[in-house]
């Protein structure tokens, strides 16, 4: 008998991007990361790209990209935010993929995944068929071949998702143990048995003939196994993960037995900090240690096809004890938050499908105009979100659209589009999951409704909003100051709300803080100056202009003439209003002018509001990211005169300070803010330097660890990891320069003396794959009398130390 195993993981976040800007902003409770995206890709799915096996000394032996020894998907929207942001990752994600094809006999190790996470069975047909195809569409592009099999959102299945799978050809997909109502043998006559209560066997997979005469295959994954992973400690030990994996079946001569298990792939890395390391260990000791054989479904399938049949219990999920019911009702399943209860998931719901039906009859209804198919040509959309380059848009027109279009009606027609995808979006399962309706995935997809709504009154002029708010009114939030569903729309998500001459404030105030091009991109905008005149009167400053902005994703484009006056510090008032012509902004920009280099600053005021009207705009209506970087700035002088105040009774009184701690003495409290402050502004300073004093950080990590101080952990771990991350990449570049290694090996025996815990992730990989590459030809000439070798050599193997790799003796 021969025990293969197969560990899926599913990797996913939910959208996290502005529906307006198409970019994530900064979310603060990711910190010290951008975001969480950002957080959790350095948590999880970078490790997981290259991966340590710690040796008996805990030293790192061997990196292994764990993506090539087991099944996994990645969410096509994460997929897309990696591609931009995460590059390398990304590719070593579709190498992983490659390489697993030669392990697994010619299957791959990626599934694909319906495109935005949606509960399918709570999906119409139409909804379930886009799903599946843009998921499909997605995975085609990225790896370069046809799925096999598909992941279904929290598992949640019924009957038609799966004829719409199977009608798709996808071969497979994999589901919960109590997710199987019946089974019996393939062509026996006998009647069903009842395997209710996750009494299905998962060592084998099932065949499931469905009512259309289509068949699909299933794999119900090890319940018990996937639970100890991710909520029961299985993954703090490596060796007893595949301990417990390879008993799971009996010992027996019965042939191939299919050891499997599901999870969150952020079960491995964020979840669990370190579990990607767990995983590496784990699959090598299965083959190794155990004697088992790792496989992957596709690969199971072919070589063991089912010899029974299953029927699957409808309306049922892995995460919701009571069917689909936690993604439209208060059926218990949360959290975990005490008191807490979710009654506004229905009123949820219900506001979203009223919302949905109304937004397809509008798309009906106008899309009929210009396409052969409103609804094919919405499958179809898939291939310009993936490439929206102005040729792909229009071949995209060439193959949909039921007869030449102008410019404007293809601006139109795009809008239609981008309701429909905004429309799927908002059922991202994600705002149903947790604990209230003032989440931050909840306002997510209540964003993106309000964008489709946007969209239709831009399209119909029909103001959906009011309905849409009214029905939130009956759910009522567990936070007593936001109230319902209404009030959290107010205050979280309608100042999300943007258009064009948002965008255009936008480039108007953050042009007084940072020096344009003529053309600059602000997130999916170009802005296009057409004229621009800046006035400075000692700290005030005055700009006045126009602009042409455009929406590159719809095309739509629109002329903007604006006036800010910046007063110093925060003080700002803006004005930006479409542009109403040569004379009427040429009377603007000279009035202005005049009253603002007379310094009569309350007479340019009262000017912008005649020409601009009362809609005045302040740094509160810039973007996150520009909006935090201004401020910073602004306040940098503040800070700095804080930093001297703190530095004087740093240094003035350094000497009382010694004398106190030489007579054991507690510290005054005052002495110990100042020196914190001082140190830990020193140290951030040394590390973001460019060419950072080894032993200047040297000193400033004396002094912390002297007297005991506290610091900011987070921070530091980040500045330290992203400096020595640097140096790295600089060694890299030039892998034979002394003077380099040197630099890098020095400022990481520094920071190992202060308390925190970097994660060198980088790090360690230039320096595994410099160890394979460069380090023997070094040898070599340091065996041969070369003295820069020798110094090379001695630096590089003492640098293994302190990354916590193990010794090479080649």
């Amino acid at each position: 008998m021969t025990k293969k195993v197969c560990l899926h993981g599913h990797f996913y976040q939910p959208p996290r991007e502005n529906p307006w800007l198409e970019d994530i902003e900064l979310q603060d409770s990711a910190y010290p990361y951008h975001d969480w995206n950002e957080r959790i890709t350095a948590e999880c799915y970078a490790p997981n790209a290259a991966s340590r096996i710690i040796g008996g000394d805990r030293l790192i032996i061997n990196i292994v990209n764990n993506y090539s020894k087991i099944s996994f998907n990645f969410g096509p929207t994460l997929a897309a935010w990696l591609e931009k942001f995460k590059p390398v990752i990304y590719k070593s994600i579709l190498e992983a993929d490659e390489k697993s094809m030669e392990r697994f006999s010619g299957h791959g190790s990626a599934i694909a995944q319906v495109y935005n996470h949606i509960i399918m069975p709570l999906a119409s047909l139409r909804d379930k068929r886009t799903q599946v195809l843009w998921g499909m569409k997605d995975f085609i592009k990225r790896f370069r071949r046809e799925p096999e099999g598909m992941w279904l959102t929290e598992t949640a299945v019924d009957t038609e998702t799966l004829e719409v799978l199977a009608d798709y050809g996808i071969k497979f997909t994999i589901l919960a143990p109590h997710q199987a109502a019946a089974v019996k043998k393939i062509g026996a006559k006998g009647s069903w048995r009842d395997v209710t209560g996750s009494k299905v066997d998962p060592a084998q997979p099932y065949l499931c003939r469905l009512p259309s005469g289509k068949e699909i295959y299933l794999f119900f994954y090890d319940g018990p196994v996937s639970q100890e992973i991710a909520f029961r400690g299985l993954l703090a030990n490596g060796d007893n993960f595949a301990k417990r994996l390879i008993e799971t079946v009996p010992d027996d001569d019965s042939g191939d037995r299919l050891i499997h298990a599901a999870t969150d792939g952020e079960t491995y890395g964020h979840h669990h900090k370190f579990g990607d390391m767990s995983l590496a260990y784990c699959l090598w000791a299965l083959e190794e240690k155990f004697k088992g054989k790792l496989t992957i479904y596709g690969e199971y399938l072919e070589q063991n096809p089912p010899t029974h049949e299953v029927k699957i219990v409808e309306n049922s999920s892995w995460s919701c004890a009571h069917g689909v019911e936690r993604w439209r009702s208060d059926c218990g399943c949360n959290t975990g938050r005490a008191g807490w209860n979710q009654s506004w998931r229905a009123p949820l719901r219900g506001a979203m499908d009223w919302l949905s039906e109304t937004l397809a009859k509008i798309y009906e209804e106008e899309a009929a105009g210009f396409f052969k198919n409103p609804w094919d040509a919405r499958n179809a959309y898939i291939d310009v979100i993936l490439d929206r380059s102005e040729r792909n848009v229009s071949a995209f027109f060439a193959a949909q659209a039921a007869r030449d279009m102008t410019a404007e009606e293809k601006i139109r027609a795009l809008k239609l589009l981008e309701m429909q995808r905004a429309a799927m979006l908002m059922y991202t399962s994600c705002g149903w999951f947790f604990d209230d309706i003032s989440g931050i995935e909840t306002v997510q997809i209540m964003q993106y409704a309000a964008r489709a709504m946007q969209l239709a009154k831009e399209i119909k002029g029909i103001p959906l909003e009011d309905a849409y708010v009214k029905n939130l009114e009956r759910a009522i939030s567990n936070a007593p100051e936001l109230g319902n569903g209404a009030r959290v729309w107010e205050r979280l998500v309608k100042p999300s709300v943007t258009d064009l001459l948002r965008v255009s404030a936008h480039y108007a105030i953050s042009s007084l803080f940072e020096k344009y091009s003529r053309d600059v991109r602000i997130y999916c905008y170009t802005a296009s100056s057409l004229d621009y005149e800046l006035a400075e009167m000692g700290k005030q400053k005055l700009a006045v202009g126009k602009v042409s902005m455009r929406h590159e994703i719809t095309g739509e484009e629109s002329t903007v003439s604006f006036a800010v006056l910046h007063l110093g510090d925060h003080n700002l008032n803006g004005g930006v209003r479409s542009f109403g012509g040569d004379d009427e902004y040429n009377v603007m920009r000279s009035e202005t002018r005049a009253a603002f280099e007379r310094g009569d600053a309350p007479e340019v005021i009262r000017l912008m509001n005649r020409h601009f009207g009362e809609q005045n705009y302040s740094l509160m209506h810039l973007f996150k990211d520009e909006q935090r970087k201004i401020m910073r700035g602004i306040f940098n002088a503040t800070l700095g005169e804080s930093e001297a105040l703190f530095r004087q009774i740093y240094e003035h009184h350094y000497p009382v300070i010694q004398t106190i701690r030489q007579m054991n003495m507690p510290l005054p409290r005052v002495f110990a803010t100042s020196m914190e402050f001082i140190l830990n502004r020193d140290l951030a300073k040394g590390l973001e330097n460019g060419d950072p004093d080894p032993e200047r950080l040297g000193k400033i990590v004396g002094e912390i660890r002297k007297w005991s101080l506290d610091i900011d952990a987070k921070a530091l771990e980040f500045a330290a990891e992203t400096k020595v991350d640097a140096l790295a990449a600089k060694f890299a570049a030039s892998p034979k320069d002394v003077t380099v290694l040197e630099k890098l090996s020095s400022v990481v025996n520094v920071l190992d003396d202060l308390p925190i815990s970097p994660n060198y992730w980088q790090a360690q990989n230039i320096y595994f794959e410099t160890d394979k590459k460069v380090r023997p030809g070094m040898k070599r000439l340091a065996e041969s009398g070369d003295e820069n070798a020798r110094k090379w050599l001695e630096l590089f193997d003492l640098l293994s130390s302190r990354l916590r790799i193990g010794k090479n003796n080649n």
